[in-house]
């Protein structure tokens, strides 16, 4: 009785030797030797318990039974191939449009350089980048309207995976005219009495920037909320105050008439590469986290975690 399941490779040899004529032919086509298309033919008249080929010397052709299941054969092959193309055309498909989602200071940065770094031949058609605040990141990854996103930490929500979590120091940022400016570094003393330029969010990096303060024992003259770093350097351009941020988007974005200092105690920034749990990824979205996993360890003072720290 003939197996549940024929080897396609049979199938191929049996087809291709029909539509050429020769074993020969066939062995060139498929890029085999003639004795593998022997065999391969021999091993499927074997498995369907009847002949396929009449043998005539070097002369050969189907059988009455061939003839009718080369239709078959044939039919089987085609649909395969179909199904292969119709793979490749979702693939394709997937690839195209990329929605990307992220906080503003990685999407001035670390993204363009990752999508810089997507080969030519497989750049999406259509990339979609979003710069936004971590709790529109984290709700357009639920909702999947991102294929990835990119949040501040805390990332708590069991709609999301978290391939993995970056880490760079906070810096202090002052106007190039201001006396701090020639410091090699800020320490805990210079910022007494100061205007503080910093995060407005209290549950993202506000709050470790509020508690680092508070373990320095450090009071300091008011304070100016900002939703974003790049408003926050501006503000320090201004000679407003001393303006504590992340050091990512610094590096990506032209500074011009400031002083960057790094702090002497230390404030962790931490943001997450997102994904929807249990959301197929297609071959582009995995090369875009690979790349903004490349770039993000090009950062100074760059250090990446597997799971999220304490």
């Amino acid at each position: 009785m003939p197996p549940d399941y024929l080897d396609t490779r049979q199938l191929e040899a049996f087809v291709a030797v029909i539509s050429i004529g020769s074993m020969t032919g066939a062995a060139k086509a498929l890029g085999k030797s003639q004795p593998v298309i022997t065999r391969l033919i021999q091993d499927l008249e074997q498995e369907l318990g009847f002949p396929v080929l009449h043998r005539n010397g070097p002369r050969i052709g189907p059988t009455e039974q061939g003839v009718a299941f080369f239709a078959q054969a044939e039919l089987f092959l085609s649909g395969l191939r179909t199904i292969s193309e119709r793979a490749r055309s979702i693939e394709a498909a997937q690839a195209r449009p990329v929605e990307l989602a992220s906080i503003p200071a990685i999407a001035a940065s670390v993204v363009p350089l990752a999508l810089q770094d997507i080969p030519a031949d497989q750049f999406p058609q259509h990339v979609h980048l979003q710069s936004t605040a971590s709790e529109n990141v984290v709700q357009a990854v639920v909702a999947r309207t991102a294929d990835v996103g990119i949040a501040s930490l805390p990332l708590d929500n069991p709609g999301v995976d978290v391939h993995w979590i970056g880490e760079v120091p906070c810096v202090a940022v002052v106007a190039a005219s201001d006396p701090l400016a020639t410091r090699d570094m800020l320490r805990p003393e210079d910022l007494q009495g100061r205007r503080l330029i910093a995060s407005a969010n209290p549950y993202r990096l506000r709050m470790r920037i509020d508690k680092a303060l508070a373990g320095q024992s450090i009071e300091t003259g008011g304070v100016i909320d900002s939703n974003a770093t790049y408003v926050s350097l501006s503000l320090a351009r201004a000679g407003l105050g001393v303006a504590i941020v992340e050091s990512v988007t610094i590096s990506g974005l032209p500074v011009k008439d400031v002083a960057i200092l790094p702090l002497a105690f230390h404030i962790p920034f931490y943001w997450g590469v997102i994904t929807a749990t249990g959301a197929p990824l297609s071959s582009t979205v995995q090369h875009l986290i690979a790349a903004i996993g490349h770039r993000a360890a090009e950062l100074p003072n760059f250090r990446r975690h597997k799971d999220i720290p304490a």
